[in-house]
C-alpha cells in the first residue's frame, strides 16, 4: 500500500476530520480520546487505513455496498471518460449510459419495464411511495393509500422512510411520522411469535389480518426487504412469499420488494426476491449496483404501473411530477453498466453461490463449538449468526459483548457487522457481506476471526 499523505499531513487529516465531519451512525464524544479511524486505500477485499494497517473487509464498505470490490480500474476509467463526454444532465432528457443501463437491467429483471434514477436507497423507496399515493388519487378518490412495513425491515433514513421502517432504535427521537404507515409482524421463525407447523404460512396470514383491520380499501402497498438486512439477516419462512403474494392479488396491493441491500448479485441471484418466485410491481436498488463507485439508485416497475400516469394527458397533473437532481448525473448508469459487465465476465454470481455455501458452512461449524451461537441464517454472500446467553431461553448476548466481538476483529484484521442501534434487546446479530469477488482463503480467515474473538469473549 501506498499512503499518499506523509505523517504529519495524515495528522492533519486526522485533525480536520474530528473537528469537522460528522460521521454516520457515531458517537463522537468517543472522540475526545481516540483518533477518527481514516480509511486510505483499498484493492479486491483489502483496505489500509492511516496507521497502514491492513484489514479484511466483511461487510463491502460497511453497508453492504462494494459488491465487486475495491480498485476497479476499469469502473473508474468508465466514470472517468463518460464525465469528459456529458457529466450531467437533468433526467427530463436522457443520456446514453442511463439508455444502455435500463436495458441491461431490465434485462435481468423479467416482468419489469421501466426504470427511474436516483441517488440514494432512501430516495428510491420514497418515488415508490409517491407512486402509491399518487395511484390512490388518480384511481381511488385518495383513500387507498397506505403502506404496510414490516418489523425489522429498514426502507431508508427520512422521515418519511423511517416511517416506513420496522428498527425502533433507527426511528427514536425522529418523531412525529409521516402517517398512513402501517406496521405488519415480523416472519423471523428463530423469534416465532406462532408455536405452528407451518410458521412462514402463519407470518404472511398476520399480514392479511392487518389489512382486515385497516381495510382492504385504504391499503395501497405492501413494502418488504426480500431477506431482511439490518434487523437481523432474516431469509424468509418456507410458504412465506407464496402467500404473500396470493395476499396482495386478493386485495388488489402493490407489492414494493426493497433490494438496496440484497440487488445485483449480493444473494446468488441478480436480485433477491428471485430465489422465491415473487412478482413484483417495484423494485427498488442502490448500494450494490455501481459498487459504491458512484452514486446511483433505482425504482424499477412494470409497464402497468407506468402506463398509469399516460391516461388522461389533458390532466395537467396526471403525470408522475418528480425529480431528483442527481438521478441526471451520468456517472451513476456508466459506472453501473461496468459494475454488471464484471459481475457477468468474472461469473460473480456462481462464486457469491459457492463462497456463500462455505461461509454457512463455516459458521455452522462454528455454532457447533460455541454455545453462544444460537442460529445461523443467510443465502450467497449474505449471512448472519445471532448470538445469545442460553440457546434454551434464546435471550439475546448483550449489544457491549457484541461490540466486543467486533473490536477483537478488528484487532486481528477483519472487519465484521453487527446489529446496531435498530432493534431493542435485539442487536445480537453478527452480519457478514463480504464482496462478490470473495475467495475460499477470505472467507475462512473472516471465520477464523470470529473463531477467535468468541473465544476471547466469551471464554
Amino acid at each position: 500500500m501506498n499512503i499518499a499523505a506523509s505523517p504529519n499531513d495524515m495528522s492533519e487529516i486526522i485533525e480536520a476530520d474530528r473537528s469537522h465531519v460528522w460521521h454516520h451512525l457515531f458517537q463522537h464524544k468517543s472522540l475526545e480520546t481516540t483518533d477518527p479511524k481514516i480509511m486510505v486505500e483499498g484493492k479486491g477485499m483489502r483496505l489500509w487505513d492511516a496507521t497502514g494497517k491492513e484489514h479484511l473487509d466483511a461487510v463491502s464498505g460497511g453497508v453492504w455496498t462494494v459488491n465487486v470490490g475495491y480498485g476497479r480500474v476499469s469502473i473508474a476509467d468508465a466514470i472517468r471518460d463518460q464525465l469528459i463526454k456529458l457529466n450531467y444532465f437533468a433526467n427530463s432528457a436522457g443520456s446514453i449510459p442511463g439508455a444502455l443501463f435500463s436495458e441491461r437491467l431490465i434485462s435481468k429483471m423479467p416482468g419489469m419495464s421501466r426504470v427511474y434514477f436516483t441517488n440514494s436507497g432512501t430516495e428510491a423507496n420514497e418515488k415508490a411511495f409517491k407512486i402509491v399515493r399518487q395511484i390512490a388519487h388518480k384511481r381511488y378518490g385518495g383513500k387507498k393509500h397506505k403502506i404496510l412495513y414490516r418489523e425489522r425491515d429498514y426502507h431508508g433514513s427520512s422521515i418519511t422512510t423511517i416511517s416506513a421502517g420496522g428498527q425502533p432504535e433507527r426511528n427514536a427521537q425522529y418523531g412525529p411520522y409521516t402517517p398512513g404507515f402501517v406496521s405488519v409482524p415480523h416472519c423471523c421463525e428463530y423469534r416465532a411469535q406462532w408455536d405452528v407447523e407451518e410458521y412462514g404460512e402463519r407470518a404472511a396470514d398476520a399480514i392479511e389480518e392487518v389489512i382486515l383491520r385497516e381495510g382492504p380499501d385504504t391499503v395501497g402497498a405492501l413494502c418488504l426487504e426480500p431477506v431482511t438486512a439490518g434487523g437481523g439477516v432474516i431469509t424468509p419462512p418456507k410458504g412465506y412469499w407464496d402467500r404473500v403474494q396470493e395476499i396482495c392479488r386478493k386485495y388488489d396491493i402493490l407489492l414494493h420488494i426493497d433490494e438496496v441491500v440484497c440487488g445485483v448479485g449480493r444473494t446468488g441471484k441478480w436480485f433477491g426476491y428471485q430465489h422465491y418466485g415473487i412478482k413484483p410491481d417495484f423494485v427498488t436498488m442502490a448500494k450494490g449496483v455501481a459498487s459504491g463507485y458512484a452514486a446511483i439508485a433505482c425504482m424499477v416497475t412494470t409497464e402497468q404501473v407506468f402506463d398509469l400516469f399516460k391516461d388522461d394527458t389533458s390532466d395537467p397533473l396526471n403525470h408522475f411530477r418528480d425529480i431528483s437532481t442527481f438521478g441526471g448525473c451520468t456517472a451513476g448508469p456508466a459506472a453501473a453498466l461496468e459494475n454488471m459487465k464484471i459481475i457477468e465476465d468474472e461469473s460473480l454470481l456462481d462464486n457469491t453461490t459457492a463462497m456463500g455455501e462455505r461461509l454457512m458452512a463455516n459458521l455452522h461449524g462454528l455454532m457447533d463449538k460455541h454455545s453462544v451461537i444460537g442460529d445461523v441464517r443467510g443465502i450467497g454472500l449474505f449471512c448472519g449468526a445471532e448470538l445469545v446467553k442460553d440457546r434454551d431461553t434464546k435471550e439475546p448476548a448483550e449489544e457491549k459483548l457484541m461490540q466486543a466481538i467486533v473490536a477483537d476483529c478488528m484487532k486481528q484484521g477483519v472487519i465484521i457487522g453487527v446489529t446496531n442501534r435498530a432493534l431493542p434487546g435485539l442487536n445480537n446479530t453478527i452480519c457478514l457481506s463480504p464482496a462478490l469477488i470473495a475467495t475460499s482463503d477470505d472467507i475462512d480467515q473472516i471465520t477464523d476471526a470470529i473463531d477467535g474473538a468468541l473465544t476471547r469473549v466469551f471464554g
